[in-house]
């Protein structure tokens, strides 16, 4: 009896020692839940805009991670204080004095018509017959005929029947070209600024079917066509936002996070339908930037001080992972320091019920397992995927050959629409990821340099509505023609066929690949054990190689 009594006074004094500890805890979480929510909510307000790569919305959005960097003491490590900005080469575009006059009326640009961004740089002042094409003059040429004469052949691309003709007529003779289409299938011409196509000779200038018909087909004498054409670069500017905290250690842990959206889906990455409206992305990402605001905090005051803790808040994510990329060309720190990185991009929507995440990159170091155990974890359910790659920004320090984790709470019906509001985020569920993040920093806080391991690649973009793939990563910062492979996949086309990462594909078959859209378009041409030639170049020298689908 005297034993029983002694035991109970005992676990009661010890209970009511840890009551003080727990609600120190509670008050922790709850603090860190509403500066989630501060964060969150400023980051994905109308008043950014969405935060779009180059805009007014991403400044103050940067502003605003550098004002809490500073809050929190962090160290500046940009190029610029904390900021390091880069430059998003988005192609060619007209220049503001470009125009086309029809019979002396202004067409309106991308309305009525558009130049083909291959064409020279001129002036024109002739007029001409439309189907006339006699030497030195102005040439106005229906499409429609050459579309008829291929309706029966699968592997016809009006892109480069265009550029042939055109390329064909400059050599017989014509000083410019202005096409047209009255073909009744109609077309999906548009501008594209990224088309690296060999600037040809002559200016070559599209004009809408509507109005073809209005000045063209309406005409029943000679057509004056008076115009301007001249390009310049179009540049955006984005910018990272880096903090450092220095712990005099020869190691250095990278945490990541996206901080830029898709503004009003001008850059075509949007699942909206509707008319052009805010994307605020409160998951996608403004979640994953508070969590990285909110660890630096944390880190700042922990014993956990056998690394360095560098923090980097990515610009240029949405449009192909430009900011994570330049941060690994142009390191502010050496890059052989980095011990791992840990990437969060949408972690705002942890499913109350499973409370699971999806960990990628598990399989980049065996040390992963030390201190991550799927089967058992009291914070999180935790689904594995071993892969280093994927469409978020630690693919960029997987191709350094860099352990990554990236933590991520899945898609949704939100995902790149005007939806994604603050008010749809999981904030209690961001205190349990930022809970497993510090556990898993402070469990390898005495292990030596994570060793790193090369994993299956995992495609960054769909190619779903191909029957073919190539198997390689496209390099979404190159502005040069073709596309540049960032990485190519184990096992697939590319890879069986020689092709490395950094070779640039220049033609498919008989399709010249001037950009990342007629890359896409192409592979649409062919089917599952189709065999074509393949042109690259490696370093300076151009290359042929076959390759099987």
């Amino acid at each position: 009896m005297y034993k029983q009594s002694t035991l109970f006074v005992s676990l009661s004094l010890l209970l009511l020692s840890c009551v003080p500890q727990v609600k120190k805890m509670m008050r922790a979480d709850q603090g860190f839940q509403n500066r989630f929510q501060q964060h969150v909510s400023y980051l994905a307000s109308d008043s950014l805009e969405g935060r779009r790569t180059g805009t007014r919305g991403e400044v103050l959005a940067s502003k605003y991670i550098t004002e809490q960097f500073r809050r929190v003491g962090l160290m500046p490590l940009g190029v610029d204080g904390f900021v390091q900005p880069f430059e998003v080469n988005e192609g060619k575009k007209p220049q503001p004095d470009s125009y086309l006059l029809f019979q002396g009326d202004t067409l309106k640009a991308d309305k009525d018509y558009f130049f083909f961004p291959w064409s020279a740089k001129a002036e024109v002042k002739d007029k001409s017959l439309a189907g006339v094409r006699e030497v030195n003059t102005l040439w106005i040429i229906d499409l429609k005929e050459g579309i008829s004469d291929n309706a029966g052949n699968p592997h016809f691309d009006l892109g480069t029947y265009i550029y042939a003709q055109s390329k064909k007529a400059a050599t017989v003779g014509a000083t410019a070209l202005l096409l047209y289409n009255t073909h009744p299938s109609g077309d999906k011409l548009s501008f594209q600024p990224k088309d690296r196509t060999e600037t040809l000779s002559i200016p070559v200038a599209y004009l809408r079917k509507e109005s073809a018909v209005q000045n063209i087909q309406a005409s029943k004498g000679p057509i004056y066509v008076e115009a301007h054409i001249a390009f310049k670069e179009n540049i955006r500017r984005g910018y990272n936002v880096i903090g450092y905290l220095d712990n005099k250690s020869e190691k250095t842990i990278v945490l990541g996070a996206h901080y830029d959206h898709l503004g009003y889906g001008e850059d075509n990455n949007s699942r909206h339908t509707g008319a052009p409206d805010i994307h605020n992305g409160a998951d996608d990402n403004a979640s994953g930037t508070a969590m990285l605001i909110e660890l630096a905090r944390v880190l700042k005051g922990k014993s956990a001080q056998k690394n360095n803790y560098l923090f980097i808040a990515f610009s240029g994510e949405e449009l192909g992972l430009y900011g994570s990329k330049y941060f690994t060309e142009k390191p502010t720190v050496d890059l052989k320091s980095i011990n791992y990185m840990i990437n969060m991009d949408m972690v705002g929507r942890l499913p109350d019920s499973s409370k699971t995440i999806t960990l990628g990159g598990y399989g980049t170091s065996p040390t992963w397992s030390k201190v991550i155990d799927p089967q058992k974890n009291e914070l999180l359910g935790i689904r594995i995927d071993s892969s280093g790659t994927g469409p978020s920004d630690h693919s960029s320090f997987y191709r350094k050959d860099i352990p990554v984790l990236f933590y991520f709470t899945g898609l949704h019906t939100d995902y790149h629409k005007p939806s994604d509001d603050a008010d749809r985020i999981n904030y209690s569920g961001m205190v349990r990821i930022l809970r497993h993040i510090e556990n898993t920093i402070g469990g390898l806080n005495e292990e030596p340099k994570l060793a790193f391991l090369k994993t299956r690649e995992a495609q960054t973009t769909t190619t779903a509505r191909f029957s073919v793939t190539m198997g390689i990563m496209p390099d979404y910062t190159y502005s040069g023609k073709g596309v540049r492979a960032d990485g190519v996949g184990e096992g697939k086309p590319a890879q069986k066929a020689g092709l490395k990462a950094g070779d640039v594909v220049l033609q498919i078959g008989e399709y010249s690949i001037s950009s990342m859209e007629s890359y896409m378009q192409t592979l649409g041409k062919f089917k599952k054990g189709d065999t074509v030639k393949v042109v690259y170049l490696r370093g300076d020298k151009t290359e042929e190689v076959n390759v099987t689908f």
